[in-house]
Order: structure tokens, then C-alpha cells, then sequence
């Protein structure tokens, strides 16, 4: 049985991807996916924004008081998404399309706030080498 805090961060969690992806629509982003789940990791989600394929991590914080949730994609954070990200190409491209990873940062309070920061980290996709 989960507790009351673990079902409150989860219903944040997924408010604040609702709220991104509104975000991400209203900049011109294209949603692909939403939730892409395998055995290494998870995509929040995939979108097109461009000629580029963006896969999107969204981290949620209950105000500006707290931490900033950018320090929680550390470099295992972004090992997973990676890895998840190689998973998705391979299942659903024969050549890669050019990607890009960006971040997307919402803090609640009376409006939410909404930080974009594209590129957050990068990786070259080979389709024949996987990059773990």
C-alpha cells in the first residue's frame, strides 16, 4: 500500500507532465509518445520539434523555495534516459533521425512556471553501437 506522500509526488509528477507537454504544444513541439516505458529506463516524452526528434525528461518541484530539480538529471539519470532513448530508435527507426535530449523544469505554485532548457545534455546515436 502506498503511502499519502508517494501518491501525492506521483499525482504531481504526472500534473507537471500534463503542463509540459501543453507547454511544449504551444511552442510549436509535435507530441510523439508519451510514457515510452522499457527494462532500462523511461521516456516522459517523445516530441518533434523541427527536423529533430526530442526526447523530454520533466522533473516537477512544489515550489521556487525547493531544490531546484535540474540536480536530479546527475549523470545515472541521464545514463537511463539515454539508454531508454537507444531503445525507442531501435524499435521504431532503421537510421536514427537527429535527436536531442532537453529538460523540462515546472514549478508549482499559483501559476506554475515552466523552464525549458533544450540540449540539456547530448549523445551521438550510431545505429550499429550502442552508447552504454
Amino acid at each position: 500500500m502506498r503511502n499519502s506522500y508517494e501518491a501525492s509526488t506521483r499525482e504531481r509528477g504526472q500534473k507537471a507532465e500534463q503542463i509540459a507537454v501543453d507547454h511544449l504544444l504551444g511552442l510549436g513541439y509535435r507530441l510523439v509518445e508519451r510514457n515510452f516505458l522499457c527494462k532500462l529506463g523511461e521516456i516522459d516524452i517523445v516530441a518533434t520539434h523541427g527536423n529533430e526528434l526530442v526526447f523530454v525528461e520533466v522533473r516537477s518541484r512544489k515550489s521556487a523555495k525547493s531544490l531546484d530539480p535540474i540536480f536530479s538529471v546527475n549523470r545515472k539519470k541521464q545514463q537511463r534516459i539515454v539508454r531508454a532513448a537507444q531503445v525507442y530508435l531501435d524499435r521504431k527507426f532503421r537510421t536514427p533521425p537527429p535527436s536531442r535530449f532537453d529538460v523540462v523544469l515546472v514549478t508549482f505554485g499559483r501559476e506554475p512556471q515552466v523552464d525549458i532548457i533544450p540540449n540539456a545534455f547530448q549523445v551521438e546515436f550510431d545505429s550499429h553501437e550502442h552508447p552504454w
